[in-house]
C-alpha cells in the first residue's frame, strides 16, 4: 500500500508540475505578444527619428510652427498640415459619431429582428471598402454633388460665419472632413452595437417596471450604462481619423495653408507625405517628410491620451468594493 501511496504522490507531483509548467508557459507566451506590439510601436517611432534628424537638427521646434513649405528653399514647415489634420478629424467626428450611435441604439433597441442583421451586414460591408474606391467616389460623385447642391446652401444659410465663406471650391476641408467621417462611421457604429449589446437585459426591465417610457429606458438604462465603452469607440474612431490617408489626399484640396473656411482646399499631415514623398530629391525635403510621420504619430499618441484623459474625467473614478 504504501508503494502504491508513494507512486500516486509522484504520479500527482508530476502532473502538478506539468500545469504549473504550462500555465507559466502560457503567461510568458502572451506577454511576449503584448510586449511586440509595444516595441513595433518603438521601432516606427525610431525610424522616423532617424530619418528626420537632418530635419529636427536643422528647424527644430520651428518646424511645428512654420507655415513655410519651400522645397526649392529648403525652408519647411508643418503647421498648416497639423491644422488641417487636427480641424478635418474634428469634422468627422461631429458627423460620424451622432449618426454612429443613433444607428447603433436603432439596431439594439428599435430594429425588428428581421431588420437587425441585413443591416449590421451593410454596415460592415462599408467598413471593409478600401479608402482608394471612397476617395475615388467622392472625386467622381460626393464632391460634384456637394459643390453644385449643398455647400451653396450652406454659404447662403451660414454665409455670415467665417466657417463658411469664400469661393466653394469642392475639393476642400469640409469634404475631407465628411470622406473621412464616412470611413469611420461603420468602426463606431459595430464598436457602439457591440457595447449596447453587453448592457445586462435587467437594466431595461427594470426602467420599464418603474414606467418608464422607451426613450427614457434608452437613454437613463442603456446610454448611461454604457457611456464609458461608447467613449472609447469614439476614440478608436479618432485614431482613424487621425491616419486616413487616400481618401482624403483625393478629396480635401491639397493646399498647404491655413484658411478660416471650410470651403477651401486643405492638407493633412498623412496627404502630404503620400503626394510629396515620391518626387523629394533633396536630404532635407525626404526628411522633412519622415518629420511629418513623426508628428503624425506623436498628434495621435498626444490625442489619444487626452481622449483618454477626458474619458476619465467624463466617467468618473472607478468605485472599487471594500472588502
Amino acid at each position: 500500500m504504501s508503494t502504491l501511496a508513494a507512486t500516486g504522490s509522484a504520479t500527482a507531483a508530476r502532473h502538478l508540475t506539468e500545469r504549473k509548467f504550462g500555465d507559466r508557459a502560457f503567461k510568458w507566451f502572451t506577454f511576449l505578444m503584448a510586449l511586440a506590439v509595444f516595441l513595433l510601436v518603438i521601432l516606427v517611432g525610431l525610424k522616423l527619428a532617424q530619418g528626420a534628424a537632418p530635419s529636427i537638427h536643422k528647424f527644430g521646434w520651428g518646424f511645428l510652427i512654420s507655415t513655410d513649405w519651400d522645397p526649392v528653399n529648403e525652408q519647411f514647415g508643418a503647421l498648416p498640415f497639423i491644422f488641417g489634420t487636427l480641424v478635418s478629424s474634428l469634422i468627422a467626428l461631429v458627423i460620424a459619431v451622432p449618426l454612429s450611435i443613433a444607428t447603433a441604439v436603432f439596431l439594439t433597441e428599435l430594429a425588428p429582428l428581421w431588420m437587425r442583421q441585413p443591416l449590421t451586414i451593410f454596415i460592415e460591408l462599408l467598413a471593409a471598402v478600401p479608402s482608394v474606391i471612397l476617395g475615388l467616389w467622392g472625386i467622381f460623385v460626393m464632391v460634384p454633388w456637394l459643390r453644385d447642391h449643398f455647400y451653396p446652401g450652406l454659404k447662403f444659410t451660414f454665409g455670415y460665419l467665417p466657417l463658411f465663406q469664400g469661393h466653394i471650391f469642392g475639393n476642400c476641408m469640409l469634404s475631407g472632413g465628411i470622406i473621412i467621417a464616412i470611413m469611420i462611421l461603420p468602426i463606431i457604429t459595430s464598436v457602439s452595437r457591440e457595447i449596447l449589446r453587453s448592457v445586462p437585459g435587467l437594466q431595461r426591465e427594470a426602467a420599464f417596471a418603474l414606467g418608464a417610457t422607451r426613450w427614457e429606458v434608452t437613454r437613463m438604462a442603456v446610454l448611461s450604462y454604457a457611456k464609458k465603452g461608447l467613449y472609447g469607440a469614439v476614440i478608436l474612431g479618432l485614431g482613424r481619423a487621425l491616419g486616413e490617408t487616400m481618401a482624403v489626399t483625393m478629396v480635401i484640396g491639397n493646399n498647404g495653408k491655413i484658411v478660416a473656411s471650410l470651403f477651401a482646399p486643405a492638407d493633412t499631415l498623412a496627404s502630404k507625405v503620400a503626394n510629396e514623398f515620391a518626387e523629394a530629391t533633396g536630404d532635407y525635403y525626404v526628411s522633412s517628410l519622415f518629420e511629418i510621420g513623426l508628428v503624425l504619430l506623436g498628434v495621435t499618441v498626444l490625442v489619444n491620451a487626452l481622449a483618454q484623459l477626458l474619458l476619465k474625467a467624463f466617467t468618473g473614478p472607478t468605485v472599487r468594493p471594500q472588502h
